[in-house]
């Protein structure tokens, strides 16, 4: 395969950073790399990809795309500028997703903190003919320092990302503002699908509901227990790993890959806690025959595989999370929950992990 279109782009980016650095009508951008980067899974010469692609290999044509988009990254800063804009270089984006938000899928959310706590400040996204224009994020903010968490794109990729604030005011690195580093492997759930915004997929609201680093590897109808991304996986600096494992796979692939899934990570990872979990029920059951059968089956072999694998691995776990509300009324297509659902997701979680984690000194 030809590195032209990969050096193109390349090319593209500097250009873009060089401009950058200038003030443009009154605002001065600085690239969003240059600050602290929140749920990263590893370094990659691209920092708002989250694997290598030409380092890690096996990936299908989706796999590679799902790898490059910055899912689950989020950019921690501190500012006293009364307005902040967002300067965007996209590679291949999310121009028109079927079930997921624009603003989740190629805009930006973010958040404040505010005694203590991490709160919605703004969410917003460009039109699909006007990517390449600044994205006035926020204004009329008094001029303090505040403590920023910006979470990018869930379903796009970028080049760069270059967050402006008014001529003469501050900007600077926030020091990562969560604990330690815990990989997440999954599926759409998982990578966001159905957010309104970046901010709400359950792995972010997980780290700022518990402080602790999530580092998403949430990949849409891919997350398959395959053995490439094992390879990933074990190559990551961690210090515990979660799993939604069994959303896409099928019962076969179940019982043909979860042993061999755990063992490659556990040969890199000797120690570290493994927890999986169950995939969630899905509304589409309530009256789909056929869709509550295949579900069912699903979960049966999940189910009997864990019981399996939790006696003859150690450090090997699983959990059963919980996205429905007692009204059924949290689902966006009846495959994917809505922001409630995945905020009770989140919630149903915290006990179950911080538990098994605080085994391994990890709080």
């Amino acid at each position: 395969m030809s590195n032209k279109p990969l050096l193109a782009a390349c090319i593209a980016a500097g250009l873009f950073m060089q401009v950058g650095l200038s003030a443009q009508n009154g605002v001065v951008y600085t690239e969003a790399s240059n600050f602290t980067l929140v749920g990263k899974l590893m370094d990659t010469p691209n920092p708002y990809h989250r694997v290598d692609t030409v380092a890690f290999k096996g990936f299908t044509k989706g796999e590679n795309s799902q790898v490059r988009q910055s899912s689950g990254i989020s950019v921690a800063f501190r500012t006293d500028s009364p307005e902040i804009y967002i300067l965007t270089q996209f590679g291949e984006v999310s121009k028109d997703p079927t079930n997921t938000g624009p603003i989740s899928a190629r805009g930006y959310d973010l958040y404040i903190r505010e005694n203590g706590e991490w709160r919605y400040a703004a969410s917003k996204c460009r039109s699909a003919s006007s990517l390449d224009q600044p994205l006035a994020l926020i204004s009329s903010m008094k001029p303090v320092m505040k403590d920023c968490l910006l979470y990018l794109p869930l379903y796009s990729e970028e080049y760069s990302i270059k967050i402006g604030v008014r001529e003469g005011s501050k900007i600077e690195a926030l020091p990562n503002p969560f604990r330690h580093r815990i990989g997440i492997f999954g599926s759409s759930y998982t990578h966001g699908s159905c957010t309104s915004r970046g901010g709400m997929s359950y792995p972010a609201q997980f780290t700022r509901m518990t402080g602790l680093q999530m580092l998403s590897l949430g990949c849409s109808g891919n997350s398959k227990l395959q053995d490439y991304f094992a390879t990933v996986l074990a190559a990551a600096d961690v210090d515990a790993f979660v799993f939604d494992s069994f959303s896409n796979p099928t019962p076969q692939m179940i019982r043909e890959r979860l042993f061999p899934f755990i063992e490659k990570i556990q040969a890199s990872h000797p120690g570290k806690p493994l927890i999986f979990q169950q995939t969630i029920f899905r509304e589409s059951r309530a009256f789909s025959t056929s869709i509550d059968a295949a579900e069912a089956r699903k979960m049966e072999v999940a189910d009997s595989m864990m019981k399996i694998a939790c006696k003859k691995y150690k450090d090997v776990y699983f959990i059963k999370p919980d996205a429905v509300p007692d009204d059924h009324s949290a689902s966006i297509d009846g495959t994917h929950p809505s922001n409630y659902g995945y905020q009770l997701w989140a919630e149903s979680i915290v006990k179950p992990v911080t538990k098994i984690l605080r085994k391994y000194g990890i709080k």
